[in-house]
C-alpha cells in the first residue's frame, strides 16, 4: 500500500503548517515536521496527500433527503439547511458523505467558499496536490462503545459513542463533554452515567482543563486520559489510511473543487496538439497514397512503352519478361567483336567508296554471314566492291550476276575470316 504524507494546516496564518508520512496501517514513516508548506512538498513524490484542515471552520451536521428526489442529493442539501445557516448558502461549499445502510439522514459538511479557495491556492503555490482534504474532526477515533475528546490549545473537538463530532472553544469543554453522554438532556435529573470517555490531550491542554474533566467524571463509566507529546496530527494519521475508501469520512474535494484527473487535464492541454498530429499524418497518408497511384500509372505506361520498343525491336519474341537484358544481349550478338551485322555493313559502307551507281537492293544476315544483293552499272563495279571486302579482311565472293535492263544485278556473300 501506498505512503500517505499528512497534511495539517494551522488555525491561525502566521502559525506553521505540520505533516507527517505513513503507511498504509497508519504507522508514521517520517516523523512528524513542522514549517511552512514549501517543505512539505517535496515529501510528497509518488505519495498520497491527504491535507486536513482546521475542525472549527467546517461545519458537521446532518440532513433528512428523500433517496427518490429525484434531483442530486448535491444539489437539494443546500436549500435544506439554508434555514440552520447564518451565512448566504451561495458563499459556502457543501460537500455529501455515504448515507449509512441503515441511516435516514446524509451526512453534510460545510465550508465557506473563501476558505476553500484559500487553502487551495496556499497548497498550489507549494506544489502539493492533493487528493483528499478533509476536516481534522472527522479523523478523530470514533470507538462505538466510547466518546471520544481531543484538546488541542484552544479548541476541543469532542464525538459522541458512534455519532458526528462537534467543534467547540476550551471554555466550553465540560458542555462538550457533557453533549457525549447518552441521554444527556436526561443525565442531570436522573443523575445516571453514561459510556466511558477516552480523551486525548497535549501536557498543556490536561493541566489547564484536569479540573474541568474531573467535575464530569462521574457522567461517564470511566474516563481514559491519553497524553499527545507533539498535538494530534500522530492521531489522525490512524483513520488517514482507510478513510477514502470507507465512506465514513466526507472529502472536501468535491464539486467545483474535485482534483482533475492527471490524463484529462494533460489532453485539454495537448488537445490541439494532438489534432493537428492526427490531420498531419492523415494528409501524408493521402499524399503517399496519390503520390503511389501516380507511380503506378507511370509504371504501367514505362511497361507498355517497353513492350511495344521489344516487339518492335525483336519481332518474333512474344515473351517481354526481361526485356532489357535480353535486347542487350541481341545487341551484343550483333555487334559481335567485329564479326557481327554492324562491322560487316561498316565493311561493305567502306568498300563501296569510289564505286558510282551501285544501289543495295537485299539484305540478309545470318550465321555471322551477309547476303547482299546489289545492283552496278557494270559486272567491274561489283568485282571493285568484292576485292575491296577482302582487303578489308572479310571474306567476300561474289556467287551470282545477270544483267538486268541496263543495270547488273549481282549477289555478295561476306563472311568473317576464320
Amino acid at each position: 500500500m501506498a505512503d500517505w504524507l499528512l497534511i495539517r494546516l494551522p488555525r491561525a496564518p502566521d502559525a506553521p503548517a505540520s505533516w507527517l508520512v505513513c503507511d498504509g496501517l497508519g504507522r508514521i514513516v517520517v516523523p512528524q515536521q513542522k514549517g511552512t508548506l514549501l517543505q512539505a512538498a517535496p515529501l510528497g513524490g509518488s505519495r498520497r496527500v491527504c491535507v486536513v484542515v482546521p475542525a472549527g471552520d467546517v461545519v458537521l451536521t446532518e440532513v433528512d433527503v428523500p433517496v427518490k428526489s429525484g434531483l442530486k442529493v448535491r444539489e437539494v442539501v443546500p436549500f435544506a439547511l439554508e434555514e440552520q445557516l447564518a451565512e448566504d448558502i451561495d458563499s459556502l461549499h457543501f460537500a455529501v458523505g455515504k448515507r449509512p445502510a441503515e441511516g435516514a439522514r446524509t451526512p453534510v459538511a460545510v465550508v465557506s467558499r473563501a476558505l476553500m479557495d484559500g487553502w487551495l491556492a496556499e497548497l498550489r503555490d507549494a506544489g502539493i496536490s492533493p487528493e483528499v482534504l478533509y476536516a481534522e474532526s472527522e479523523l478523530i477515533p470514533d470507538n462505538p462503545g466510547q466518546a471520544v475528546a481531543v484538546l488541542d490549545e484552544d479548541c476541543a473537538i469532542v464525538r459522541p459513542a458512534g455519532g458526528t463530532p462537534l467543534t467547540l472553544p476550551m471554555d466550553a469543554l465540560a458542555e462538550a463533554l457533557t453533549l457525549t453522554c447518552p441521554g444527556s438532556e436526561q443525565m442531570v435529573a436522573t443523575e445516571r452515567t453514561g459510556s466511558g470517555l477516552v480523551l486525548y490531550t497535549g501536557a498543556a491542554e490536561w493541566h489547564q482543563r484536569a479540573r474541568d474533566v474531573e467535575a464530569i467524571r462521574d457522567r461517564f463509566d470511566g474516563i481514559k486520559v491519553q497524553l499527545l507529546t507533539d498535538g494530534p496530527l500522530a492521531l489522525l494519521a490512524q483513520r488517514v489510511a482507510t478513510a477514502p475508501g470507507s465512506g465514513d469520512v466526507i472529502n472536501l474535494l468535491q464539486g467545483p473543487y474535485a482534483p482533475v484527473d492527471s490524463f484529462a487535464n494533460t489532453w485539454k492541454e495537448w488537445r490541439v496538439a494532438a489534432v493537428l498530429l492526427v490531420s498531419l499524418l492523415a494528409l501524408h497518408a493521402v499524399g503517399s497514397t496519390a503520390e503511389l497511384l501516380v507511380l503506378k500509372r507511370s509504371e504501367r505506361t514505362v511497361d507498355a512503352a517497353i513492350t511495344t520498343t521489344f516487339r518492335a525491336a525483336m519481332p518474333g519474341e512474344r515473351n517481354t519478361i526481361d526485356a532489357r537484358r535480353r535486347m542487350e544481349q541481341r545487341l551484343a550478338t550483333l555487334k559481335g567483336g567485329g564479326s557481327g551485322l554492324l562491322s560487316a555493313l561498316d565493311a561493305l559502307a567502306q568498300a563501296r567508296v569510289g564505286t558510282q551507281g551501285t544501289v543495295l537492293r537485299a539484305l540478309n544476315f545470318r550465321e555471322s554471314g551477309l547476303d547482299l544483293t546489289l545492283s552496278a552499272p557494270n559486272v567491274e563495279a561489283l568485282d571493285h566492291i568484292s576485292q575491296n571486302l577482302k582487303a578489308a579482311g572479310w571474306n567476300a565472293d561474289l556467287t551470282s550476276g545477270n544483267a538486268v535492263g541496263s543495270q547488273y544485278e549481282g549477289r555478295i556473300q561476306i563472311k568473317p575470316r576464320a
